[in-house]
């Protein structure tokens, strides 16, 4: 697959569920605003040399707008709408067209805390870093994952999502209260072809490794109709697919996939030590469980 954006997972792994309720975080509402909250609101005035950048700079590119470099194509993650709304910012670089999803939603977070105006726009993944180190965008916000080598030519932020690579079985399944691998034997397990969600199952041992599904609702309706004793699911995801199934359940085990973490990093141009030190604040802010609610809500929003 390339160098995949996550270690492996596919472009188009999660099925569309559901909701989302603003969030009041200290006491200020966040990710819901089109545009930032006043900079004298959260982190003061930025001042001309400030803004000039240099690794004592808390700002990015002009100081104003902020430029955030995504493709807007790659649910739940981002895509593109026609409508604005609370939770979407404008594509600069596409006439009438809006940006949505969980990468939109961590980029207000940070224009917020930056003192900017968010705006997206929209480029191919492949292009990304490129155009943040030629001054094209100011940020990436693309469910890119941090790699040793995307590290040599950008900095990165910490993770404002983590997914991982969970077992899911019917209740009354006998595979239901393993926790270890070995207790598996036997099982047939089904994920989603040429993703990490497939390849993770040849670390489970004597197990079935069945033909993967081509797309996530594949895979949920082969648990469903007993076709499969076993599938493996974003994580993140679970909660809403046990909703729309609640006769699933999650696997609680011991035994962990290897290599199966997948963050979502924010990058920027090398050498803004400061900038990368006021978005990791930012990111801080967020606790899981609203992270979790975030995503959720971006999963019922995203195109099908």
């Amino acid at each position: 697959m390339g160098n995949p954006r996550h270690q492996g997972v596919s472009r188009r792994s999660f099925i569309r569920l559901a909701g989302l309720t603003t969030l009041s975080i200290g006491g200020a509402t966040l990710l819901t605003a089109c545009g930032p909250a006043a900079p004298d609101d959260i982190v003061g005035e930025v001042s001309t040399e400030e803004a000039a950048g240099g690794s004592g700079s808390v700002t990015l590119g002009d100081g104003k707008t902020l430029r955030v470099g995504m493709e807007a194509a790659y649910a739940p993650y981002n895509w593109q709408v026609s409508t604005p709304s609370d939770t979407t910012i404008p594509i600069e670089n596409v006439s009438g067209a809006y940006a949505d999803g969980y990468d939109v939603q961590a980029a207000k977070l940070i224009a917020q805390a930056l003192g900017m105006d968010p705006v997206a726009v929209k480029l191919d993944f492949s292009a990304l870093i490129d155009s943040l180190n030629n001054g094209q965008i100011d940020i990436i916000c693309a469910g890119m994952s941090v790699t040793d080598e995307r590290r040599q030519s950008a900095d990165f932020s910490d993770s404002y999502i983590d997914d991982d690579i969970v077992l899911v079985a019917k209740k009354d399944s006998r595979f239901a209260s393993a926790t270890t691998f070995a207790e598996l034997k036997s099982a047939s397990i089904k994920g989603q072809a040429s993703t990490m969600y497939d390849d993770v199952i040849d670390q489970i041992p004597d197990v079935n490794h069945m033909t993967p599904a081509k797309t996530i609702p594949a895979v949920a309706e082969s648990l469903a109709s007993g076709t499969s004793d076993l599938v493996t699911y974003s994580k993140l995801s679970v909660p809403k697919l046990l909703e729309t199934y609640p006769d699933f359940v999650e696997l609680q085990m011991t035994d962990k996939f290897q290599d199966s973490v997948m963050p979502d990093n924010a990058a920027i141009a090398k050498g803004q030590d400061a900038v990368l030190a006021k978005i990791n604040e930012a990111i801080a802010t967020l606790s899981p469980d609203e992270r979790q609610q975030i995503w959720n809500g971006c999963m019922d929003r995203q195109p099908a």
